[in-house]
């Protein structure tokens, strides 16, 4: 979750003003979709790898036997902080209107 440190990304959604975002990226509306789409993919991708190497280290279940199931608490916290996190589509708009996607 580096990528999150330097980026003030709003948790809720807000509306953009489309002309802005093709005046940032010089292109039309479309291809500016496109480019926000890959973004979004590339964050994805990020947090879920990031998510998974973290869950890594709760998998202490034996598989063979399904009954010993529990609780943590800390993995309990880990997904509450994933939770929480702005959209992959508001970090790559806010990343746009940073200008820190080179188009």
């Amino acid at each position: 979750m580096n990528f999150l440190k330097n980026i003030n990304v709003p948790i809720n959604t807000e509306t953009v003003d489309r002309v802005q975002l093709e005046k940032i990226s010089g292109k039309n509306i479309y291809e500016t979709i496109c480019i926000l789409e890959n973004i979004c993919q590339k964050i994805n991708n990020q947090i879920k790898k990031d998510l998974d190497s973290k869950l890594e280290e709760f998998n202490f279940l034996n598989k063979n036997n399904l009954e010993e199931i529990f609780e943590n608490k800390e993995q309990i916290e880990l997904s509450k902080l994933y939770e929480k996190l702005p959209k992959s589509t508001s970090i790559s708009i806010q990343y746009l209107l940073n200008g820190k996607i080179k188009v």
